[in-house]
């Protein structure tokens, strides 16, 4: 099991008062040196947080895997092309909300994604569609020929009930398993911290787990690389 890292809300906090500072490219180098596989970032239409210059900047900057996390919109899916992370995750955006708030409808986006999907390929680039656990966007995500898929853990995460929440972690367990059947790459995120996450770092069909906002905020009171590694280890023991 894998970790890595959003830093996404560096770059909230930057944008706060403008200026260069926190800069979240220092923060991914630290993040990497604390032993996180990779930096994950959320390229906007709306600019809210990362910029352009910033995932410039990573590209050249980062020695690990660079997620570029975007919405399946011709202007981010060129500045994709051009930038040449190691993986861009596709993810719904929608302007009002405050975080992404569930997953690609590739069911009823089949054949849009798919072209979507090949162009990324055609430019040597992997693809993970981030989707909700359920069974049919799975095989829809294996039917358009997507390398992985990140599960969205949200629902698991706002659980208010212990059979809430377990009734979540059955759906993605199974979604798990479903997407290693289907020879798909498996990871999982969104809502995960301290607290919840080593139930879903114990799923042995999740390859990688994508955390950002829980480690960004425990950071502001130990720093950020011990944030990491505090997490790492909870992964780990799970």
């Amino acid at each position: 099991m894998r970790v890595a890292i959003n830093i996404d809300h560096i770059a909230t906090l930057r944008n706060a008062r403008g200026g260069n500072e926190p800069d979240p490219v220092s923060a991914a180098l630290l993040c990497e040196q604390a032993g996180a596989v990779g930096i994950v970032c959320h390229l906007r239409e709306d600019r809210r947080h990362i910029n352009d210059e910033d995932v410039r900047r990573l590209r050249l900057t980062i020695k690990k895997k660079l997620d570029l996390e975007m919405a399946a919109v011709p202007e981010i899916i060129g500045i994709a092309v051009t930038t040449k992370p190691d993986l861009v995750t596709l993810v719904p955006e929608k302007r009002l909300e405050l975080t992404t708030e569930g997953g690609l409808d590739v069911v009823g986006q089949k054949k849009y994604l798919a072209g979507v999907v090949e162009q990324f390929r055609q430019n040597n680039i992997p693809v993970s569609l981030f989707i909700d656990p359920t069974e049919a966007q799975v095989r829809a995500s294996a039917d358009i020929g997507t390398d992985m898929i990140e599960i969205h853990t949200g629902e698991y995460a706002d659980a208010k009930t212990d059979s809430e929440r377990n009734e979540q972690f059955m759906r993605i367990q199974e979604a798990a398993r479903l997407g290693k059947s289907l020879n798909l790459g498996v990871n999982a995120g969104h809502g995960l911290d301290y607290e919840n996450t080593s139930a879903i770092a114990a799923i042995r069909d999740i390859d990688e787990m994508s955390i950002g906002h829980a480690v960004i905020v425990r950071a502001l009171f130990v720093g950020i690389e011990q944030a990491v590694k505090e997490m790492i280890k909870i992964v780990e023991a799970s």
